[in-house]
């Protein structure tokens, strides 16, 4: 193998490599999403740096973990804004007591909230509770407690939740009242069939900018609503999707009447169980793509403009990559930059229709079966970016 140093493009040097030209340093973008289940957003990138650089150590790596609004947004978006974790005793969506955080940023004016940190699906034993007995409403404690310490701007990340109630709890916990027809309160969201009115508190407004993060665009009801297409995974059976859907139509009709304005139909107001809905509705909150305000957060459209290789990746590479999940994405914006994209998963399917946006996909199951991927997730993301920095060594950008 003959290799020669030839000119600089830029801030880099060629290295004719068996005659191709080669770039000797890259400015590299690692950019995943969590790999649920298994590690953080910022293990994953941890991960996936360190593999790098085994082979490349003197590349350029710019380091961003991701998160369009799901698990891991409160630590993703406390980092990026230097906010500082406060811990607070709630409950969970079983209204078990436990233990929470948020987080506010130096200046005191920017609260951050996940709602899987305190209402989440992970923090419940597998099968113990039905979705009819969980709510919101110790994630309302948390919106009180951000308001409390006088934060005037509220970002608040919607997915990974357990619950299936239109945000039915959180609205309590904020002072709101559902009354059936004997004026008798109601405390369960499925027994929402029998609503009549809705009080409101005192107070509607908590902040003076309230944002919430969905990674879906569902409607609350329907064939695409958060009953139908989220329901099981959290526990509902088919035979629970009509209840389920008649106590979130009240609820909806309720409010629109005595609020003069229609929630239901809001890209969103589906994700997280309906809790789009509940914000919207009970907070006056605006409910935004969880992608795209990661994205202003970062100056991401800059930091992809610096890229010569963009390396992101989630726990499943699958159809739903492509339907407005950050992954795809970030396949899609490095597309239109021209700047190739490595797409690394646990486990990847539909491999045809990934290939238009990532110009490589792997998985951690080409190195290991599954379960020992899942089980030593680290290990496994770090030895698959040695392999790819190897080979891309001797990439051609010409």
């Amino acid at each position: 193998m003959n290799s020669d140093f030839g000119p600089q493009v830029g801030s880099y040097r060629l290295t004719l490599d068996d005659g191709v030209w080669t770039l000797e340093l890259l400015n590299v973008l690692i950019i995943p999403d969590k790999f649920k289940g298994t590690l953080s957003a910022a293990a994953a990138a941890a991960a996936i740096a360190c593999g790098w650089r085994r082979a490349r150590p003197t590349d350029r790596i710019d380091v961003l973990p991701m998160t369009d609004g799901g698990d891991g947004f409160g630590e993703t978006f406390g980092k990026l804004l230097g906010a500082r974790p406060r811990p607070i005793s709630t409950a969970d969506a079983a209204h078990r007591p436990c233990r929470g955080r948020w987080w506010l940023a130096p200046d005191g004016r920017t609260a951050v909230v996940e709602s899987a940190n305190v209402i989440g699906l992970a923090m419940l034993p597998p099968g113990r509770f039905h979705p009819f007995e969980l709510d919101t409403f110790g994630l309302g404690r948390v919106i009180l407690a951000a308001a409390e310490a006088g934060a005037r701007r509220c970002l608040v990340g919607l997915g990974g939740s357990a619950t299936n109630d239109g945000g039915f709890g959180l609205a309590r916990a904020l002072g709101w009242q559902f009354l059936d027809e004997r004026g008798a309160p109601i405390s369960r969201w499925i027994d929402l069939t029998n609503l009549a009115c809705v009080v409101r508190p005192k107070r509607r407004r908590w902040f003076k900018q309230l944002q919430v993060a969905v990674d879906v665009s569902n409607p609350l009801l329907g064939a695409r609503g958060a009953s139908r297409i989220y329901g099981p995974q959290k526990g509902l059976r088919p035979e629970d999707f009509r209840p389920a859907e008649r106590a979130l139509g009240r609820l909806a009709v309720v409010v629109e009447r005595e609020l003069g304005a229609e929630f239901a139909t809001i890209p969103g107001a589906g994700a997280a169980g309906g809790l789009g809905f509940g914000f919207a509705a009970f907070l006056g909150a605006r409910i935004v793509p969880g992608f795209e305000l990661f994205a202003r957060q970062t100056q991401l459209q800059r930091r992809l403009c610096e890229a010569d290789l963009v390396i992101t990746g989630e726990g499943a590479l699958d159809r739903s990559t492509l339907m407005g999940k950050g992954v795809g994405e970030i396949g899609r914006r490095s597309n239109r930059q021209g700047i190739p994209c490595l797409a690394l998963g646990g486990r990847v399917s539909s491999q045809r229709r990934l290939r238009s946006l990532f110009a490589e996909i792997h998985a951690l199951d080409e190195l290991t079966d599954l379960a020992d991927a899942k089980a030593r997730a680290a290990f496994w993301l770090e030895r698959l970016a040695a392999q790819l920095s190897r080979r891309w060594r001797h990439a051609d950008f010409s």
